[in-house]
């Protein structure tokens, strides 16, 4: 299937974390992103990526902790609110 521009901007910010997480060079991520630029069709991308880490879906909350954390500290709030108004 043809690669659309969508399609090598995406696999260019997947090289570009993957370059600032350490995974790539910064020689590496030119000589790739070269090649994304010249790629015609979706296989062709997906090879450029192949060797590297899957990346977590978008889709959703990554660290769903993160939402239990947020929901103590809203609580905390709301706790320290009431007992600040009734002294």
């Amino acid at each position: 299937m043809r690669a659309s521009d969508e399609d090598r901007q995406r696999i260019v910010a997947a090289l570009e974390r993957h370059t600032g997480a350490g995974r790539l060079t910064l020689d590496e991520f030119a000589q790739r992103v070269d090649v994304v630029t010249q790629a015609r069709t979706l296989g062709e991308l997906d090879a450029i990526v192949r060797d590297l880490p899957a990346e977590p879906a978008a889709d959703g909350p990554q660290r769903p902790e993160l939402l239990w954390v947020f929901a103590v500290a809203v609580l905390t709030l709301v706790l320290l609110g009431i007992f600040v108004a009734l002294r």
